[in-house]
């Protein structure tokens, strides 16, 4: 948690490994991304991390379900499995019956449980989510963060939120605080 600007998203970025760290060591399970590969880096994200964005990222051309499933197909998962999961996760953020919407059809808080769904296909370690209610109303931003702190215990993933919001911490089993790219509490 900090201000705009506080390296909030910079620390998402490092421990995705889209960015490099400039000292020390990032681990995430058995994986040091410090001395990683490029094709090592992009086989933990694709394999273990879930990203949600604050803007969304669902690709326009794509329909809800093509769009949760797309993690799972780059993961080589079998067709039968990925599609019951993805109509699994559908149900879990009620949009089953926008399945074959694309993203300008839907709502802002409709694509952001797109999102959700999208990140955790795949049964990531970790689910980074970046603002992802940055861009709602506070309605739809608490039913995202309940749907959040749901979906994470239920599948057992560890979830890292970003925001600048403390009324989101309230799912949180844990708060740092960040300022000027430093924790400041912890």
């Amino acid at each position: 948690m900090g201000p705009s600007g506080s390296g909030k998203s910079t620390l998402l970025n490092c421990l995705s490994g889209i960015e490099p760290v400039d000292a020390g060591t990032i681990r995430v399970g058995s994986y040091a991304l410090s001395h990683a590969s490029e094709s090592e880096l992009e086989r933990y994200r694709r394999e273990c991390i879930g990203y949600i964005f604050q803007s969304f990222h669902l690709l326009p051309t794509l329909s809800a379900f093509e769009n949760i499933e797309l993690p799972g197909q780059l993961i080589g998962m079998p067709t039968a499995e990925r599609t019951e999961r993805v109509q699994t996760l559908l149900d879990a953020v009620g949009l089953t019956h926008r399945a074959d919407h694309k993203p300008d059809a839907m709502s802002g808080g409709e694509r952001q449980r797109v999102a959700i769904a999208r990140a955790i296909m795949h049964r990531p370690q970790v689910i980074l989510a970046d603002e992802p209610t940055g861009s709602l109303d506070s309605a739809s931003g608490d039913r995202i963060l309940d749907l959040l702190e749901s979906l994470s215990r239920q599948y057992s993933i560890a979830l890292l939120l970003v925001t600048h919001e403390s009324s989101a911490t309230r799912i949180c089993e844990r708060v740092v605080h960040m300022k000027d790219g430093c924790i400041v509490s912890a």
